[in-house]
């Protein structure tokens, strides 16, 4: 091999990383810059099948990335966030909204591309504490540098024109489509983009044959390593469902049946597709419109293979579930169900699983809650034995969770609003977690109570039972608070909370009454107002949950 080719090689190898590096940095400048948006797309993600496929566009079509949006959805199947009809219809709308970068690789724009580049550098560097520009910025720069990339692949495909050998494997190619299907499918798996490897097709398609003319590939020696690109990019749906749940799986193989099959019914037609495409598309030499054909040919290759399977979801559920069978393997309830640390890098949705995980938290000391009052008034010694076990999960859990936030801080894409987030579910996690050391502490004191044979007045049971109540309606409305984001039922624990403190003064004088007209025992005093303090501490807790959840609705007074 001469050096003249080794530094071909190198300079296209040097121009894709470019483009891969502009494409990925374009991707997060976009997250940031859609923010809270992105919020509304989780809504539609978990909706139903037909708000999918549009959801599923909308997202790829901000992250940029097909493969983003899959491992996204693999994660949140697994999490059991979301049926397997609906991740279907998702995937679906993914493969649409990956097409838009080929559209916009298609633009005649390289000659601007370091204008971009001068551009978004300045925005993006120096308007730093404005962030909107500075994520705008952002994507501008890396739009350039994806451009640049594709102006050094495109002169480095120059010179091959006048390689026989290269020449002679196009003409292989055009001749047997199943060689460009598996050539385009490899590239995708090698280099784990889509994107990128349609954005080579079109470079290639645009260079010149040896007659200096006409396409060294042309439009239909392109499509078979077009329909390959769609197969190999499933390999990133494959990896992320390794050790996933089966429904995961699933997801995974619905997603290469789809864009397999597709292929298998495309390729019979690829002189019939090349004309259609070629009569909705821009007239022209073939070298100047080769780029937006292919770009074309890749959106209707989508678009009619999803309008072909949105009516078949159902039959395709029932394929791979017979593909992959198996039955769904129960968690330790100490594991977490919804962390998925193969989404860090997005954060919008890492921390829309890590909020589902406090939920899940906060719904186990909701129960712990109801089972120290059954401890404690009914003596009850199995539900003492239960808190301790829970109080062993809640301890695991809430470490888990606080990794798994914790870790989010070292992602590149978190916005500041995004880490502000994570600071407010830090601090939930820990305001849960002590919901349950004091529920922990009531089953000791009933522990103490059973030994002692304590016994306390009906009318100081029914004191502690109506803190007990007021106790359990907060926690019940912080876990929907924190699910829903619920400002009215947030808002309501603050009121709540407020009540059992005035409670908890009024019980202690009551008490006092009590002792003085000999209806309670004074060694009763201490286990007494120990108990009504450990509730008047888990209003607290539940206060504080109740103050992030406004805070973060932009309606807090937390000082």
């Amino acid at each position: 091999m001469s050096m003249d080719t080794v530094q071909m090689i190198m300079t296209l190898i040097g121009g894709l990383a470019l483009f891969i590096y502009g494409m990925n940095l374009m991707s997060d400048g976009l997250q940031k810059s859609a923010g809270d948006k992105m919020k509304s797309i989780l809504a539609l993600l978990t909706r139903n099948p037909v708000t999918g496929v549009l959801a599923g566009a909308l997202c790829t079509a901000v992250l940029q990335s097909s493969s983003a949006t899959t491992v996204m959805v693999i994660g949140f199947v697994s999490a059991g966030l979301m049926k397997l009809p609906q991740a279907i219809s998702i995937i679906l709308g993914a493969n649409i909204g990956t097409t838009i970068t080929a559209q916009l690789i298609a633009f005649q724009i390289g000659d601007y591309a370091w204008a971009f580049v001068a551009v978004g550098f300045i925005m993006y560097f120096f308007f730093k504490k404005k962030e909107i520009i500075s994520y705008a910025g952002q994507s501008i720069f890396a739009f350039g540098i994806l451009f640049v990339g594709i102006n050094i692949m495109g002169d480095t495909m120059k010179p091959l024109a006048n390689s026989p050998m290269f020449v002679d494997l196009m003409m292989q190619v055009q001749d047997v489509p199943v060689l460009g299907v598996v050539l385009g499918t490899i590239m995708t798996v090698v280099v784990q983009s889509s994107s990128a490897t349609i954005a080579v097709l079109q470079n290639l398609a645009a260079t010149a044959g040896p007659d200096g003319i006409t396409s060294i590939i042309g439009l239909e020696g392109a499509l078979p390593i077009l329909f390959g690109d769609n197969i190999g990019t499933t390999i990133t749906a494959i990896l992320a469902s390794i050790g996933a749940s089966v429904t995961a799986k699933r997801t995974a193989a619905a997603h290469v049946i789809f864009n397999v099959t597709g292929t298998l019914i495309f390729i019979w037609f690829i002189p019939y597709y090349a004309q259609f495409i070629e009569l909705i598309s821009p007239k022209g030499a073939e070298i100047d419109v080769v780029a937006r054909q292919i770009a074309n040919a890749h959106m209707c290759f989508n678009l009619f293979n999803t309008l072909l399977f949105i009516p078949l979801i159902g039959i395709l559920v029932k394929v791979v579930t017979r593909l992959v069978p198996g039955k769904e393997v129960g968690r330790l309830p100490s594991e977490p169900v919804f962390l998925d640390y193969k989404i860090l890098d997005r954060p919008f949705a890492a921390i829309h699983l890590a909020n589902q995980e406090l939920v899940r938290l906060a719904q186990i000391t909701q129960g712990m809650i109801i089972s120290s009052q059954k401890a404690f008034v009914g003596n009850d010694t199995a539900e003492i034995k239960k808190l301790e076990e829970a109080e062993d999960v809640v301890n695991n859990l809430q470490e888990k969770i606080v990794n798994y936030l914790a870790a989010m801080f070292h992602a590149d894409t978190i916005t500041e609003n995004q880490a502000s987030k994570v600071s407010r579910l830090l601090h939930i996690a820990s305001d849960i977690e002590h919901v349950g050391d004091h529920c922990k502490n009531i089953s000791e004191f009933a522990s103490e109570k059973i030994k002692k044979t304590y016994q306390f007045s009906e009318e100081a049971y029914a004191e502690i039972c109506g803190c007990f109540d007021l106790a359990k309606r907060m926690a019940a409305d912080s876990v929907t608070a924190l699910e829903s984001g619920d400002v009215d039922g947030a808002e309501e624990i603050i009121m709540l909370e407020k009540e059992l403190n005035v409670r908890e003064e009024e019980l202690r004088i009551n008490h006092m009454m009590r002792i003085n007209q000999k209806k309670c025992s004074p060694e009763f005093t201490v286990i007494y107002t120990d108990v009504v303090h450990n509730i008047e501490k888990i209003g607290d807790y539940c206060n504080n949950i109740a103050e992030a959840i406004l805070d973060d609705n932009g309606k807090g007074n937390i000082e």
